[in-house]
C-alpha cells in the first residue's frame, strides 16, 4: 500500500518551524504518531502534524481525539495518499475540516529553473542564519511579492510565498521561487519541500516540483455557539 513517508514529513516540519522562528516541534503520542508545534497565532495556537496517517490509520484517530480534547485552538495537518479515509477519521472525531486541496511537494533544487524578475521589478535577498527572505519591489519600492526559505541540512523548506493581487500574472511567482532556490543551494541545500495551496500548485508543478501527497487540515476543538436568551 502506498503511503506518505513519515521521515519526509518530519523533515518538512523541521524546516517549517525554522522558517517561522518557532520552537522545535515535540513528539505527540508514545507511538510516534505525530509532532506538535506551538504557533501562538490567533485561531491557530497549536499545530499537530500527523506522521503515520497512511501507515496506521489508528494513529490518526488518536491524534484527532487529542485535538478534539485540546484546551487551545489546534490545527491537525495530515499529509496523505488516502484523503477520503483521513477526512472520515477527522470528521468522526468532531473536527472542522479547513482545507482539502493542499499538496505536499518536493524538488531537486540543484535543477530548479531560473527566472529573473522583469523590469521594473527588482529583487532583494536577505539571509539571516538558515533563513532567507526574498522580496520583489515595484518601481515605487513597494513589495510586490515575498517569500521565505529555511535551510536545515540538505533540505530547504519554502514558506509564505505571496504575490500582491495587483502584481499577479507577471512572472513574479517564478522569479520568487528561482531566487529562493538559488539562495538555498548556495547554503548547501539540495531537496526543496513545501506545502502548496491550490492557487500555487500549477506554478510549482510548472517549475518541476513533484506532488508527494495531498494535505488535509482540520481544526479543533469545536466550540458550541453561545445561545442568547
Amino acid at each position: 500500500m502506498a503511503k506518505t513517508e513519515p521521515e519526509l514529513i518530519r523533515r518538512w516540519v523541521d524546516g517549517w518551524t525554522v522558517a517561522r522562528s518557532l520552537p522545535e516541534a515535540e513528539p505527540v503520542g508514545s507511538a510516534g504518531d505525530g509532532l506538535r508545534s506551538k504557533c501562538d497565532q490567533p485561531g491557530r495556537e497549536v499545530d499537530v502534524f500527523a506522521l503515520r496517517a497512511d501507515e496506521e490509520p489508528e494513529s490518526l484517530a488518536r491524534l484527532a481525539a487529542a485535538v478534539a480534547a485540546a484546551t487551545q485552538t489546534t490545527w491537525l495537518t495530515v499529509p496523505t495518499l488516502r484523503a477520503g479515509t483521513v477526512e472520515a477519521v477527522v470528521r468522526a472525531a468532531g473536527l472542522e475540516l479547513l482545507h482539502r486541496s493542499e499538496w505536499f511537494m518536493t524538488t531537486d533544487l540543484t535543477e530548479h529553473p531560473q527566472h529573473a524578475p522583469t523590469p521594473p521589478y527588482e529583487r532583494e535577498v536577505r539571509t539571516e542564519g538558515p533563513v532567507t527572505v526574498v522580496s520583489l519591489h515595484d518601481s515605487f519600492g513597494e513589495v510586490a511579492a515575498r517569500g521565505t526559505i529555511a535551510v536545515v541540512g540538505a533540505d530547504a523548506v519554502a514558506d509564505r510565498i505571496e504575490t500582491d493581487a495587483a502584481h499577479r500574472r507577471r512572472g513574479l511567482g517564478r522569479a520568487m521561487m528561482s531566487a529562493l532556490a538559488e539562495a538555498a543551494v548556495a547554503q548547501g541545500a539540495r531537496t526543496g519541500l513545501l506545502i502548496a495551496s491550490q492557487e500555487g500548485q500549477r506554478l510549482y508543478s510548472s517549475l518541476g516540483w513533484r506532488h508527494e501527497a495531498d494535505v488535509l487540515i482540520a481544526r479543533g476543538p469545536m466550540v458550541s455557539p453561545i445561545l442568547q436568551p
